[in-house]
């Protein structure tokens, strides 16, 4: 059971890192204090400590949770509360030590063994739960309105015909599925953020292999072929923004980047020029489909 468990812990963490999501940074506004990561809190308000904190960090950003606020099941009954039908639980877990009393085979005396251990739970964040007092109620953040938004921008996006869903806390892009996810735009402090992002996400879209068939021979997170496929996005961004007159904004996860970007341009004095080249090919066939578009009107 031990194994078992550090496993699913550990397959959890991996399996977002494979999208360059990392659990334990949220770059859009939570519902914490000013917008900022909090831990993970329980239901008596005593902060989650270790691995948990990833688990339920990773729980949170991939189902939009807001609320730092984590409970079991009884634990929201207790407080005269339900979890929703339907609702998924978060696995946590407890690490403790057995003690056994054990008898020496050589000189016959007793003597206690510790034995650790690892045990599974499952929490609910506070998002998730119907009922509760008003103190656990997480104000919801809206940095923005539907009015702010850019109707150009969304035209040129729609004409794309790319699968783009919102919702959550993370923006990426995932290609066994095919489909671009954003956080709601209302968790932006400005407009040209949401854009600048979503345009970003939308040039790694066009390296799926029934469009640009782009790799760089990337196998995993943070490899040079993951460092240059960001660089072609971040590129091809930049275009698109110029194009449209928008001014993008720095991502606050855009300095973990940096480093990558710099290897390869060290490594490469050719690697700015290609990146380039192909984030130009990436802005013009999103360009191309606009006009595609208007053709079949």
């Amino acid at each position: 059971m031990k194994k078992d468990l550090y496993q699913t812990v550990t397959d959890t963490i991996i399996k977002d890192l494979k999208f360059g999501i990392r659990p334990w940074m949220q770059p859009w506004e939570t519902g914490g204090e000013g917008g900022q990561l909090n831990r993970p809190l329980r239901a008596n308000g005593a902060a989650y400590q270790g691995i948990n904190v990833l688990m339920l960090w990773a729980s949170a950003s991939e189902n939009g949770f807001l609320s730092p606020t984590w409970m079991s099941f009884k634990q929201a009954q207790e407080l005269g509360a339900h979890v929703r039908k339907g609702e998924k639980g978060t696995m946590v877990v407890y690490a403790g030590t057995l003690t056994r009393t054990e008898i020496n085979e050589q000189t016959g005396e007793e003597a206690e063994r510790g034995i650790p251990f690892l045990k599974s739970y499952t929490v609910f964040n506070a998002d998730q739960i119907e009922g509760l007092p008003a103190r656990f109620l997480q104000p919801p953040v809206v940095m923005l309105d539907h009015s702010q938004r850019i109707e150009q921008v969304d035209r040129f996006v729609a004409a794309t015909g790319a699968e783009v869903r919102n919702g959550g806390t993370m923006a990426f892009y995932q290609p066994d599925r095919d489909m671009v996810q954003m956080p709601d735009f209302q968790a932006f402090r400005e407009p040209e953020g949401y854009y600048a992002t979503l345009l970003h996400e939308l040039t790694h879209w066009t390296r799926h292999k029934s469009r640009l068939d782009r790799s760089f021979g990337r196998e995993r997170w943070g490899d040079e072929g993951y460092a240059a496929e960001e660089l072609v996005a971040e590129l091809g961004a930049a275009f698109l923004c110029a194009d449209m007159q928008i001014t993008p904004t720095v991502r606050k996860d855009h300095a973990a980047y940096i480093g990558n970007w710099l290897k390869v341009l060290k490594n490469d004095k050719r690697a700015i020029f290609t990146a380039a080249s192909y984030a130009q090919k990436a802005a013009d066939y999103l360009t191309g489909l606009q006009k595609a578009k208007e053709a079949a009107a």
